[in-house]
């Protein structure tokens, strides 16, 4: 009995579904471009076997112990690491067994068709996962993991990913990136910039971030000149490195385009720790506006991640630290907050901006005629909360009708979890191809239009959009 079913995500009318079966052959087995994600590139540097079922699948994964710590579960329980390096459960099998025994949790959500897919596709089981076979998962999966063809760079062989984007804090010093180039291996990872530890002045230890960042850069990054060349040198050595991106995860999608003045002065306040949380925003908004004046220099894409309050449990910050399951979407205004940098750059078409949102109400309202409009805007995929099936269809039927298909980017998978990569990918394709059919069956494209749109959806645009 398979875990999957075969018509997962078409329409249930019988026409409709004939159409997205045929859609979906066309793409079912393109290679993964992957430009946005969070996968560890230290897997891939070191090509070591992933230590146990419990490792690969919970521990790492904040849509899987989010959802287990809304049940009352600890997260030390799960294996999370605490920041004072304070005691966690070790025993992978313990975790592993807590983990099943509240599979239950994970009915009718992504997270269950992820791990379904990885089961069954990766792993061959065929069973569903539960208190009762818990041991024989973990032992298959542990017997798996510890075969050749279970290391990462086979598994990214195997999943026929083109290439993957990782994603590194701008003081990083890419060293895993470097040994993946010197091994020979020929599989392509590249890094993006995210230089939000040196660009918030609210991140933990601003000022000796920016001592830090002067010093890789070789510059003086604490006055305002040497801190933006500063940029341009790390974005130089990301660039090195495959970078064809940055990305900037604001909690607001604010920009502005201060005078110089106003910008230096803004960034003495924030070193000096006096900035005010109105003048934080205004700075991190200044600072978009400069990285896209930066894009046009070098070429990298800018991607505005914005919209969610991180961290929002205290508790969960101070005993786990970041990114640990506790983000939460908000409500953007896009239409006022990214005006700044379009009045400065957005009628540059050789510029890609692209916005994601984790607020659904402004696709039809504000991202989408946005993005139909300014040549250099794009919109990015459902992102996070909502790259879900159903949040995927709403993607689509809010912003096609203002700003197409060509306006939007493909897919990305914006995952730590690695096995999940094919999934989320084949969950994509499967709805892209769902919508399509409606549309011809419903008379709006022909059938060989809508073959070119799939294969565009799944494939080209990414590869457009990302420079890749």
């Amino acid at each position: 009995m398979a875990l999957l079913n075969e018509d997962r995500l078409f329409p249930l009318e019988s026409r409709s579904r004939g159409i997205a079966r045929a859609l979906y052959d066309k793409v079912r087995h393109l290679p993964i471009v992957s430009p946005h994600g969070h996968t560890d590139p230290k897997w891939y540097a070191l090509n070591e076997p992933f230590p146990d079922p419990a490792q690969l699948f919970v521990t790492p994964d904040h849509y899987v112990f989010r959802m287990l710590c809304s049940q009352g579960i600890a997260l030390t329980d799960l294996g999370v690491p605490r920041v004072d390096g304070g005691p966690t459960e070790e025993d992978g099998r313990k975790i592993w067994r807590l983990f099943a025994r509240n599979y239950h949790l994970f009915r009718g959500t992504p997270s269950r068709l992820w791990l379904d897919h990885s089961f069954e596709a990766v792993f061959g089981l065929r069973e569903r996962l539960s208190a009762k076979t818990a041991d024989h998962f973990y032992d298959h999966i542990s017997e798996c993991l510890g075969k050749p063809e279970f290391r990462p760079r086979a598994l990214f062989e195997r999943f026929n990913i083109e290439v993957i984007a990782t994603t590194e804090s701008a003081l990083d010093d890419l060293r895993w990136h470097d040994m993946i180039r010197r091994s020979g291996w020929k599989g392509r990872v590249v890094t993006a910039y995210r230089p939000d530890s040196v660009v918030d002045p609210e991140f933990e230890n601003f000022r000796e971030n920016i001592e830090r960042f002067g010093e890789l850069a070789g510059t003086d990054a604490t006055s305002w000149h040497g801190y933006l060349e500063a940029h341009r040198i790390r974005r130089a050595f990301f660039k090195n490195y495959g970078a064809t991106s940055s990305d900037h995860g604001h909690a607001t999608a604010r920009t502005e385009n201060l005078s110089e003045a106003e910008a230096a002065s803004l960034f003495a306040k924030a070193l000096a720790g006096r900035c005010s949380a109105e003048e934080a925003d205004a700075f991190r908004g200044h600072m978009l506006t400069e990285m896209a004046r930066m894009s046009l220099e070098d070429g990298l894409v800018l991607q505005i991640h914005p919209g969610s309050w991180r961290n929002h449990s205290v508790e969960v910050l101070r005993r786990h630290g970041r990114d640990k399951g506790f983000d939460i979407p908000t409500r953007t205004d896009y239409v006022r907050a990214l005006k700044p940098l379009l009045d400065a750059v957005g009628m540059r078409p050789e510029l890609t901006v692209i916005a994601f949102t984790l607020d659904e109400t402004s696709y039809s309202r504000e991202l989408a005629p946005l993005a139909g409009a300014y040549p250099a805007l794009k919109l990015g995929p459902a992102w996070w909360f909502f790259d879900s099936a159903e949040g995927m269809r709403r993607y689509r039927e809010l912003t096609t009708e203002t700003a197409g298909f060509y306006n939007t980017v493909g897919f990305n998978d914006d995952t730590r979890a690695f096995c999940s990569i094919p999934a989320r990918h084949d969950v994509a394709r499967r709805v892209d191809c769902a919508y399509l059919a409606t549309l011809v069956a419903d008379g709006r494209l022909d059938e060989d239009e809508a073959g070119e749109v799939a294969i565009d959806l799944a494939y080209r645009l990414a590869k457009q959009a990302y420079r890749l």
